[in-house]
């Protein structure tokens, strides 16, 4: 890559919580051209937590037979999660365990199924940020059971960390491309996770896929990563119902592509005003 590239790809990221009207999200303010600098506290030794990769029908086996031997209050999130403990703890030790069937709670639309079909888009999208997710019945009642990815710390917005660029700051810019995709309107420090190798992991999608047509309410795009919108362009309603179909209804999968529509023309007007060797990364 030329040096010029390089440079421009760098940069420092602060990220900050901006509440909206009911709405918390994560946005992503870059200073171009800055060299990264280093982290403000120690770094533990790298530790990878992205153990899934290659091994997803093993993991969602896993998820969807293993014996549950104890289920645990989890204190963060608003929508009350459980942690399943299951036996074999191997590929998998546990599990979140959410039973929110589809509808209307606290103004919310929230659903089990939106976090089973944000791992499956991720699988689609080759995005490999979504840790597995499946649909699983405990004690009669359906749910999804997410992959409890350990060796992982929660982001601090009064301390945010700081990976090796470019590539922290390329998974921030697909974070928020993922997220207005799927219109998530609820990303916020509770819900991102890193390892100490930095790979970033983006939990809690229950209330995305819904049938929302703007991009309002959403953190917006600074840059693009060019292989991830490719892929996005791609995507047809005839893909999207072959692989999302039993969990999202068919007007979501309709709304998804008209704000895929809305993200071509933001991303138009970024490359008439910028030009495109500023708003691409690769």
């Amino acid at each position: 890559m030329p040096a010029g590239s390089r440079a421009r790809l760098i940069a420092l990221v602060v990220l900050t919580v901006t509440v909206g009207v009911g709405v918390r999200s994560v946005s992503a303010n870059w200073q171009a051209g800055a060299p990264p600098k280093a982290a403000a506290r120690p770094q533990a030794a790298a530790s990878c937590s992205l153990d899934w990769i290659g091994h997803e029908a093993e993991f969602e086996r896993a998820l969807r037979t293993a014996v549950v031997t104890k289920m645990e209050d989890v204190p963060i999130g608003v929508t009350k999660p459980q942690r399943a403990r299951v036996d074999p703890p191997v590929p998998v030790a546990s599990f979140a365990w959410k039973a929110l069937p589809p509808g209307r709670k606290k103004g919310f639309f929230e659903s089990y199924k939106s976090e089973i079909a944000a791992y499956e888009l991720d699988k689609m999208l080759r995005l490999q940020m979504v840790p597995p997710i499946v649909e699983r019945e405990i004690k009669g009642e359906k749910g999804a059971a997410i992959y409890w990815v350990d060796n992982t710390s929660r982001w601090d917005v009064k301390n945010p960390p700081k990976g090796p660029e470019p590539r922290w700051s390329r998974q921030l810019t697909r974070m928020k491309m993922f997220d207005l995709l799927v219109a998530n309107i609820d990303r916020n420090q509770g819900n991102l996770i890193y390892d100490a190798d930095f790979h970033l992991f983006l939990i809690d999608h229950s209330r995305a896929f819904t049938d929302k047509k703007d991009l309002k309410g959403i953190s917006p795009l600074a840059y693009v990563d060019r292989d991830l919108w490719t892929r996005m362009q791609a995507l047809t309603f005839e893909s999207l119902k072959a692989g999302l179909g039993e969990w999202v209804d068919d007007g979501e999968l309709r709304a998804l592509l008209t704000r895929r529509a809305a993200m071509a023309k933001v991303i138009e007007q970024m490359v008439a005003t910028r030009t495109e060797r500023s708003v691409f990364v690769y």
